[in-house]
């Protein structure tokens, strides 16, 4: 990372086996300055240097925020984040580096803006706290601070299913930070909007500055905050309301925010976000779109230029002033040439066998710094890494160090110990297509025992034998694909290698013979098995409807993310009006704590509203009011885990099936391996309310255990699903579903006409 003043790179390294600090001079001559950074051994990262490149402010993974300064080398603790939830960037310099301004973590989960005086060592809060605030901002010439802040966000940052349905967003804010500098946002009469449309004409005709001028980072600002009444002194900047993640100063008056796309089910496959970059300009009091679908962006420090990256090249270019019009600026065209960093020539000689012996030091230094217990279960870390280091002498690939890593990560004795990836060369894969079918071997050809169905407006769940004018039964031959003839025992998969999502000419019949056959043409999908389960799900529905006469509900949550999210919102209220419910989190493979699922699964009704013509309806409308019983097993864990416990510790229901897997000590995100690879250190334990980790290398035992018979399920049943049916109906008969009766309606004139009427309580005649 360059100093501002461009004489000077820093970066981090642990060659003496902790994370210090190196300065470099750019001429690379010189001694290298070492800085030790903290107190204590860390992971440190996210640097960001002062404006007058003598400072250095820095944040550790044990919640701490530091700056440092170059010559003095002494490392100074700023302040310790309240909680690890959803950290923010680095604190922001003031440009006269004597103040930090940064968020911080309070009681109830949301974020202030802090400003930290380097002179008085001291940090003072000027958000109220009444909002998500976060990714503070100084401007160029220090009168003022941005920052986002949301009051919309609560229900988004829930550790629950639901908080995906909860749509945030935040406004750009501007803080005036001496008490006498006016509203930069006050209203404009009529002759200064003209003098101001000068001015813009004017600077637009300037050229850039000459050099016998002086530039505009010789002027020396004087940063002075006033705190009374400071927050009668936030306004609101006139940008719409966004996803904006964060903030960055640009030229004096001119601020980048940059806004992220709403998370969608596969966000983890698509790697870093693309980012729409808004421009607003103070002194124009407006916004544009400076730059869209970029993975990373960064102005210059004198706001001329910017970096960015678009798809897997880099660019530097001029940032073009804002338009005077009203049509905005339009954004570069994505992937030009104009800028482009020539990147493709790079390359990086290595040694693997350093690179294994560093990242194999650098996996127990995870460890030690993000491991959840400071005690490690237990385990002498040191002795440990000693223990398995003479085995790295014999590794030859990649793949070895991984398997070593299984084997000695394998002492910590918890869940979520996952290792993977790495510098490995990848094998050129051709995705062979299927037609989603089971197939059966009959009078030499492949028969068609099954046909999946799908849902063919959904893209996740095409089928390809359903599709409209295909027309094809279970029974029939697949006698040929794409003109070649099939027949077993070849392998008739093969014939279909390299075929997904193209289309396929397949002749089928009902005939081995080939007589009566017939031509379609097909789309191979790459992968089956979401009609697989699909069909599992459904056939689990339909038995249950069947064994119950439509009394009880089917619900299967696959995970605790997005599949549950989705899983639920569709089954469990098509089906409410039931009398019960079944949940089959069987192979639920976790992703978030489900206790808003628990709170839907457990609600009462609460009153009952009714219309002169229809049904009733009850309040909570979205619940199942009776019964309900949960099916587990032993693939169901980390959320899989969790949503069994709370089910019991709630008084939901029985549980049925077999002892869960027993993972609940989470992750929350960890340094990446130098050559790519992973390896997670788990840092989120989750216990109950009486002080007990109850649940992490334990599972949570079902109720009424009963296990899988191969015997049985081969024999086309379920004996977990079918136990689950006849416990909820036994406990329909004790407990049926609670119908509440209409009452009679109120007759305010059933009197003689001798007598007064009686008015209601509290009601009072004139």
């Amino acid at each position: 990372m360059w100093s501002p003043d461009g004489q000077t790179i820093a970066y981090l390294s642990d060659e003496s086996g902790e994370y210090a600090l190196h300065l470099r001079q750019q001429n690379g001559l010189g001694e290298v300055k070492k800085i030790r950074l903290g107190e204590k051994p860390a992971f440190y990262f996210a640097p960001r240097w002062s404006p007058d490149s003598k400072k250095i402010a820095y944040l550790d993974n044990h919640l701490g925020i530091w700056y440092v300064d170059r010559e003095t080398k002494k490392p100074v603790l700023v302040d310790t984040d309240y909680r690890m939830s959803d950290r923010d960037s680095t604190p922001a310099w003031s440009p006269d580096g004597k103040w930090l301004a940064y968020s911080k973590s309070l009681t109830s989960y949301m974020r202030a803006i802090y400003l930290y005086s380097l002179a008085d060592a001291r940090s003072t809060q000027v958000t109220d706290g009444m909002s998500e605030a976060r990714t503070p901002v100084f401007d160029k010439e220090g009168k003022y601070l941005y920052f986002t802040a949301s009051t919309d966000s609560g229900l988004a940052m829930q550790p629950d299913i639901y908080s995906f349905s909860h749509p945030w967003t935040h406004s750009v804010y501007v803080m005036v930070l001496p008490k006498d500098q006016a509203s930069p946002l006050a209203p404009e009469s009529d002759d200064e909007k003209a003098a101001d449309e000068k001015k813009n004409e004017e600077d637009k005709k300037k050229d850039e500055p000459k050099k016998d001028e002086k530039d505009e980072k010789d002027k020396k600002a004087d940063v002075k905050i006033d705190f009374e009444n400071i927050g009668q002194r936030i306004l609101a900047l006139p940008m719409p309301a966004r996803r904006y993640a964060a903030l960055l100063a640009g030229r004096a008056g001119v601020i980048y925010a940059l806004e992220v796309p709403p998370i969608t089910p596969n966000y983890a496959e698509m790697g870093p976000p693309d980012l729409t970059v808004h421009r607003f300009d103070l002194s124009k009091r407006k916004s544009d779109v400076l730059i869209a679908g970029v993975k990373s962006f960064q102005p210059s420090f004198n706001g001329e230029k910017m970096l960015y990256r678009q798809g897997d090249k880099w660019f530097i270019t001029a940032i073009k002033p804002m338009a005077d019009g009203k049509e905005p600026t339009p954004p570069p065209p994505a992937g030009g040439s104009d800028g482009a960093l020539k990147t493709d020539g790079i390359e990086v000689r290595v040694d693997p066998r350093a690179e294994w012996k560093q990242i194999y030091h650098e996996v127990w230094r995870i460890e030690r710094d993000y491991f959840y217990d400071p005690n490690y279960h237990g385990l002498d870390l040191k002795a440990a890494e000693k223990q398995y280091q003479p085995y790295l002498e014999n590794v030859a690939s990649r793949h070895d160090l991984n398997y070593i890593f299984t084997e000695m990560l394998g002492e910590m004795t918890v869940g979520h110990m996952f290792v993977g990836g790495g510098d490995s060369p990848e094998p050129k894969k051709v995705q062979t297509g299927l037609l989603g079918a089971d197939y059966k071997v009959a009078n030499g050809r492949y028969r068609f025992a099954k046909i999946y169905n799908g849902e063919n407006w959904n893209p996740d769940l095409k089928a390809p034998l359903t599709q409209p004018g295909v027309n094809l039964a279970a029974g029939e031959y697949l006698l040929a694909v794409n003109g070649r003839d099939l027949r077993a025992p070849e392998n008739i998969y093969s014939f279909f290698e390299g075929t997904a999502g193209k289309l396929v000419v397949i002749r089928v019949g009902p005939d081995p013979s080939g007589a009566n056959a017939r031509d379609i043409t097909v789309v191979p999908v790459p992968d089956e098995s979401n009609l697989r389960h699909l069909a599992w799900v459904e056939d689990n529905r339909r038995y249950v409807d069947r064994t119950t006469n439509g009394r009880v509900a089917y619900i299967h949550m696959p995970d605790t993310f997005f599949g549950g999210y989705t899983s639920f919102n569709r089954y469990f209220f098509a089906q409410v009006g039931k009398e019960a419910a079944i949940i089959d989190e069987r192979f639920n493979h976790g992703g978030k704590l489900a206790t808003d699922i628990i709170e839907y699964l457990k609600r009462p009704i609460m009153s009952v509203a009714s219309l002169r013509d229809g049904a009733d309806m009850t309040q909570p409308q979205g619940a199942i009011f009776g019964p309900k019983v949960m099916i587990t097993n032993e693939f169901a864990g980390s959320g899989g885990d969790a949503m069994p416990w709370y089910f019991r510790r709630f008084g939901v229901g029985k549980l049925i099936g077999t002892r869960t897997w027993g993972g609940l000590v989470g992750l929350s995100g960890f340094p990446e391996l130098m050559d790519g690879g992973f390896v997670m250190a788990p840092n989120v334990a989750i216990w109950n309310p009486n002080g007990e980790f109850d649940v992490e290398n334990r599972g949570i035992q079902p109720d009424i255990e009963v296990e899988l018979d191969p015997k049985a399920v081969r024999q086309g049943h379920d004996p977990q699903l079918e136990t689950a049916v006849q416990v909820v109906l036994d406990e329909l008969k004790e407990h049926s579903m609670p119908r509440p009766k209409r009452p009679p309606y109120p007759n305010y004139h059933a009197h003689s006409r001798s007598e007064p009427p009686s008015l209601p309580v509290g009601v009072r005649g004139k």
